[in-house]
């Protein structure tokens, strides 16, 4: 069985920039602060946070996810890692991974992400061992954005 691929794209009020440095530069400190009772820490466990670095999250009601990241692109909003370790793979999934990318919309943005979960071996899998991870992710960003709404200036330099 092959990579199983979703396509997906979302649009926010949010201009990309800012929703980038919140979701994406800051993240060690912001995710923590917005997600409280879903996110206890996010640490950068290996490199200085760019292309290479792993980073942990850990999570409030136990557990954790290790992820490295493979681009990180200031400039055209880029970002894509790979979530190789933790809660959510399961004995079927080897890693997933997840490439988004902020555009300039309407005064706010359009974001695409791709998401890919690669079988461990010859598993089999269908969409449903992968969604979840995917809705969660997507999560995220939702939270991101409302608490963006909620304090117009957090994010804003």
């Amino acid at each position: 069985m092959g990579v199983v691929t979703f396509n997906g794209d979302y649009t926010s009020p949010i201009p990309p920039a800012r929703l980038f440095k919140a979701s994406i530069l800051d993240s060690k400190n912001s995710i923590p602060k917005i997600m409280p009772e879903h996110v206890k820490s996010v640490e950068i466990i290996q490199g200085s946070g760019g292309a290479g670095s792993v980073k942990q999250i850990d999570f409030v009601q136990g557990g954790y996810v290790k992820l490295k990241v493979e681009t990180l692109d200031e400039s055209s909003f880029t970002y894509s890692y790979n979530i190789f370790e933790g809660v959510g793979l399961t004995d079927k999934i080897e890693k997933m991974q997840f490439d988004i990318k902020f555009e300039a919309s309407d005064g706010g943005s359009k974001c695409t992400m791709t998401t890919k979960c690669y079988p461990k071996g010859d598993a089999e899998l269908n969409e449903e061992n992968c969604k979840a991870g995917k809705d969660k992710i997507l999560g995220m960003y939702k939270a991101v954005e409302t608490y963006l709404i909620q304090n117009a200036d957090a994010y804003a330099s």
